[in-house]
């Protein structure tokens, strides 16, 4: 069905009338540009028990060209009357409604052409109601009481049309009236507060909903359950968080910060948040496509990323609840205030929204020092950005399942690099000023990326345009060699030259770009220069180990000629503490890509300080884990590897120790189990008898699992269960009650490194057991440590898997089981199975699974050699 539908939109994109066809820019559209909606009532009665629901809705629209049909979108609706009336009340012929599957359209066809004007467009249909996170769907769940069911939305990308028979892009924005006819018992949430309710009898209640603001379909929202509200104010916004019965208190840590970031947009943006309440709504279960959804008043958060249990709650899972909130409401200005035309511009959403989440985390709590996970989430875009089948910033989209392939980390962590490297340089003031200006200029409006740069460019003064199109209008990471470093008079003058990154082409003609570029010697003033036509040079105050990404807001990795990385690696511990991750990461980068010896990298966590910031070491602790799989087997050489990465953790553990302090920061908490988790990866003995120690202990000793080491001790117990102790997994699993730590339990049982263990869990993903939205993250679970197991068993179980797949994901879910797996031959077995199940226009996710399977066959191949040398000499000395 999917191959099909790519296939017929990408060769059906809609004529456009002659009127529409003299304006400029065209917007990408599937639909014809004749007819605008204006409004839609929307009248809906969900029956949870029968999965299916009735529905009407009356639509304002304006024809702007004379024509004889109406073409909206609807995707597995069924049409009972469709009628139109003109104003004042004239009504037509009913006309011959043709529903096209391929293309998700409901074609209206009239007797004779509609005049210029506005008319209204009555339709009664029914749907479907899904087990997946598309359209209106049911969530299950577990309660003392029994299984419960609530029902929510999920319409980003194109899903809407699944609800509301509509004109389902970005670009026709309208305002929405909703009703809803629910059980009296239950809650109904929308966008909007309930203005009134209306009690029908025999247990149904009609809710109507406040009109909402002039915005998107997919950013329309309705949920039905058994819930709980709490609120608190904000100015004039109450704040609401939406959960399940009995644990909204978990939520009390959303629920704050929802409200301190609110009052921290509604002072950046300078356009007050303009809806009367925000909601979040938590939801059991989770989706392979997203954590959560920036619905326009009614945020959607699966209970992972939104509910602190108190029983498994850590410091991370704190930061990722305020993280996750500013993301999604950042978007309440930046994709629902101000929309992008079309999805060749969803960055403009999503990568501000996970730029400004990272700068208002670090603002509204700076004793995490979160501002360190930018070189992190820049890296992982860099990654994906180095290899043949990365796209630009602003890509072109022209079907459903190409829209949601761009929901990837070029949109989202290159999208937020390339702002905060242009923030950087027109200045933080300047930047904020562009963005109000933005703000105020396209309110409940649609933009291109290009009215974004105008705005800042004309708040800076300063010309960025040309900076901004070289990162977001063409593929690739920069790479800035820098060559020479002369000192003279207490000031050193290097020479920059520019090229290309690349993973998986090294003959490729580099592209160029105008690259910022901050250096500095440690101690002293940064400088400041533009690369452009491939060299330059910049003095810098001075004399030392030079860092040319000082504070790391380049987006560009950085080549150091060898005496110039032998001085930066003798004076690593004087740098500042995010220009030592930087220097790190370009060194993993190039190591592994050929361009410097890898064990370059080994060198610099040799030369790391005790006393270094807890985030370097826990980037040291996830390098030495992902270095230690490409090894794929146990062999002398990985032997060597492990007993170098534990001489080197293992100290930093029993620094800190397994037992919290009063004195403990939020790093060093986190730290903490990031370091057994690695130790335990890389099967270090002590740590994973004392896990084992602490699991047995548990019933007697409640010290022994605190809430803050519970998923991390199971996490190891689970990695290295033999059959019994999965069991004992197991039925914890089924007699659990509480949606969140059962969830957490079945993707424990899916985390074994025992092959046949693993065999079960994937089987046991197929059964209802786990629940219908926790059996695709089972067999993606089980491929990060059996990737070609998992593939080949969800290739066999094709049919039952789809099942369980979010439509958004169904391109992506495959390849993304496969492209860990180190054997060469996995590439070809996932070009078959894009060839046959997967749409020629969709594919770029299996394009980069197969060049991270190439890749990772080569690092084995050609790279691991020239470490373990390293390693046999250090270990000589």
């Amino acid at each position: 069905m999917r191959r099909s539908l790519a296939t017929a939109l990408s060769l059906a994109i809609a004529s456009v009338s002659l009127v529409a066809a003299a304006q400029a820019p065209q917007t990408t559209t599937q639909l014809p540009r004749n007819v605008r909606p204006t409004h839609y009532d929307v009248s809906v009665v969900p029956h949870a028990q029968s999965m299916d629901f009735d529905g009407s809705v009356g639509i304002d629209i304006d024809v702007l060209a004379p024509t004889s049909t109406i073409v909206l979108n609807a995707e597995n609706l069924a049409f009972s009357k469709v009628a139109l009336l003109g104003k004042p009340g004239k009504a037509f012929p009913a006309p011959k409604v043709t529903v096209d599957a391929g293309t998700q359209t409901a074609t209206f066809t009239f007797t004779h052409p509609l005049p210029v004007g506005s008319y209204r467009l009555d339709m009664r249909y029914t749907g479907k109601i899904g087990t997946q996170a598309n359209g209106l769907f049911a969530l299950d769940y577990d309660t003392p009481s029994g299984k419960q069911r609530a029902l929510y939305t999920q319409f980003e990308n194109s899903d809407a049309r699944r609800f509301i028979p509509s004109w389902d892009e970005p670009d026709y924005k309208a305002t929405f009236d909703l009703q809803a006819t629910v059980p009296s018992a239950q809650m109904a949430v929308s966008n909007m507060p309930a203005a009134e309710t209306t009690a029908l009898g025999n247990g149904l209640t009609r809710v109507r909903f406040a009109p909402s603001p002039k915005m998107s379909t997919y950013l329309l929202f309705f949920s039905v359950g058994d819930f709980d509200r709490a609120t608190l104010r904000s100015g004039k916004t109450e704040v609401g968080v939406v959960a399940r019965k009995g644990s909204a208190r978990q939520a009390q840590f959303a629920l704050e910060s929802a409200r301190d970031i609110l009052q921290e947009y509604n002072d950046y943006f300078a356009t007050p948040y303009p809806l009367p309440k925000l909601d979040n709504v938590a939801a059991p279960g989770r989706s392979q496509f997203f954590g959560a959804m920036e619905n326009w008043g009614a945020i959607f958060t699966f209970e992972h990323t939104l509910l602190l249990d108190p029983a498994i709650a850590t410091e991370a899972d704190r930061q990722r609840v305020f993280e996750v909130a500013a993301h999604e409401m950042a978007h309440q200005w930046f994709g629902d205030l101000v929309t992008m035309r079309w999805w060749d511009d969803i960055w403009l959403n999503e990568g501000f929204a996970s730029w400004m989440e990272g700068r208002t985390t670090a603002k509204l709590h700076p004793e995490w020092h979160t501002e360190l996970d930018d070189v992190q989430s820049r890296e992982g875009a860099m990654a994906r950005d180095a290899v043949a089948s990365t796209h630009p910033v602003v890509q072109h989209v022209e079907t459903v399942e190409q829209a949601s392939q761009a929901f990837d980390a070029i949109t989202y962590s290159k999208g937020a690099a390339v702002i905060r490297m242009l923030e950087h340089y027109v200045g933080a003031d300047a930047w904020r000023t562009g963005v109000r200006h933005y703000m105020r200029d396209h309110a409940y409006g649609n933009t291109v990326s290009d009215d974004f740069w105008r705005a800042v460019q004309a708040a800076a003064g300063k010309p960025i345009m040309d900076i901004a199109h070289d990162f977001t209008l063409q593929p690739g990471v920069p790479l800035i060699r820098v060559e020479a470093a002369t000192c003279t008079s207490g000031k050193t003058t290097l020479q920059l030259a520019q090229g290309e990154f690349t993973r998986d082409r090294p003959d490729k003609q580099p592209l160029t770009w105008r690259v910022p570029v901050i250096a500095q010697v440690a101690g002293h003033e940064a400088a400041r220069t533009l690369v452009v036509d491939r060299r330059g040079s910049l003095v810098v105050p001075g004399c030392g180990a030079v860092v040319a990404n000082a504070g790391q807001a380049g987006y560009y990795h950085t080549w150091y000629a060898p005496a110039l990385f032998d001085t930066l690696r003798g004076q690593f511990a004087q740098l500042a503490t995010i220009d030592q991750l930087g220097v790190m990461a370009d060194a993993w980068a190039l190591g592994l890509a050929g361009l410097q010896p890898a064990s370059d990298y080994l060198a610099l966590v040799d030369a790391t300080p005790a006393q270094a910031d807890p985030a370097v070491w826990g980037d040291i602790a996830d390098s030495l884990q992902s270095l230690d799989t490409y090894y794929g087997a146990d062999t002398p050489e990985r032997a060597r590897l492990r007993q170098f990465a534990a001489g080197r953790l293992a100290p930093e553990l029993a620094r800190i120790g397994w037992q919290e302090r009063a004195s403990d920061t939020a790093p060093v908490r986190i730290l903490r189990t990031q370091l057994i988790g690695a130790l335990s990866t890389l099967d270090d003995a002590s740590v994973i008898a004392e896990a084992r120690r602490r699991y047995a202990a548990q019933d007697s000793d409640p010290s022994a699992m605190p809430p803050e080491l519970r998923k991390t001790v199971l996490a190891v117990v689970a990695r290295h269960a033999d059959a019994a102790t999965w069991e004992q997994l197991h039925a914890a699993a089924r007699a659990e009650k509480t949606p969140l730590v059962k969830d957490a339990l079945y993707g424990l049982l899916s985390s074994t490194q025992d092959a046949t263990l693993a065999s079960r869990a994937l089987e046991l993903a197929l059964t209802d057991e786990p629940g219908a939205t926790n059996s695709a993250g089972m067999i993606s679970q089980v491929s990060r440590l059996h990737p070609d197991l998992a593939f080949d068993f969800a290739v066999a179980h094709r049919e039952q898997v789809n099942a369980r797949v979010d439509s958004t994901s169904s391109s992506r879910y495959y390849p993304g089981l496969a492209g860990n797996s180190l054997d060469k031959a996995m590439a070809g077995k996932l070009e078959a199975f894009a060839q046959a199940h997967i749409a020629a226009g969709s594919r770029r996710a299996t394009d980069t699974a197969i060049a991270n399977i190439v890749d990772r066959s080569q690092v084995h191949d050609t790279r691991l050699p020239a470490i373990d040398a390293w390693l046999q000499a250090r270990k000589s000395l």
